[in-house]
């Protein structure tokens, strides 16, 4: 395998690398309790019932956006010989010195093979190379093995949103967890 900058990234290459999601038999579960005085919002990991199962496909404009930012240089993919099996698109903001994850993908067939992992490694030392701060993402509070998957590449989480995907997302069960990996430092929590 060998990990190589994209310069583009097309519907055909996402087609290549199949459909999008994930099943979890757990979620972190978030309350907020408010006043006052105090706001408190605590996550806690609990077993679901029943899995839970997401599946999805990137929209035109979710695809558009990513040939547009694959070219600016912090984007990469790997590839066994042609085929593209891994994908972290990821573009440079400039105002804060950080680099945000957009997409960050490996073929079902070659999960749990280290391929996601070498993709980040690669996308830190980039980062580190031209003077990054840090590296953010978000994810949702029901993609447990991709909360874990960060953690263990020094990603921790810094912020939730209770309404970003939709007003009633923590009634529904689906809240955006926002996770930074600080350059040049390993999360001390879940090394």
């Amino acid at each position: 395998m060998r990990i190589k900058p994209i310069h583009r990234f097309t519907d055909e290459e996402q087609h290549e690398l199949g459909e999008c999601g994930y099943s979890s038999n757990a979620k972190y579960k978030v309350t907020k309790i408010e006043n006052e005085e105090r706001t408190t919002i605590d996550i806690q990991l609990v077993e679901l019932e029943a899995p839970y199962h997401k599946e999805y496909t990137d929209s035109e404009d979710d695809l558009e956006l990513y040939s547009k930012i694959a070219p600016m240089g912090y984007s990469l993919g790997a590839y066994i010989g042609t085929r593209l099996i891994g994908v972290v698109i990821a573009e440079e903001i400039k105002w804060n010195n950080t680099v945000l994850i957009w997409h960050f993908q490996v073929s079902e067939d070659y999960r749990r093979m280290h391929v996601g992992k070498q993709l980040m490694d690669e996308l830190v030392r980039l980062a580190e190379g031209n003077g990054i701060r840090a590296i953010n993402l978000e994810t949702q509070n029901t993609n447990v093995n991709a909360i874990r998957f960060y953690r263990k590449c020094g990603f921790e989480i810094e912020g939730i949103d209770l309404s970003y995907y939709t007003n009633d997302d923590v009634v529904d069960g689906e809240v955006a967890i926002f996770m930074k990996r600080k350059i040049g430092q390993i999360g001390q929590a879940f090394k």
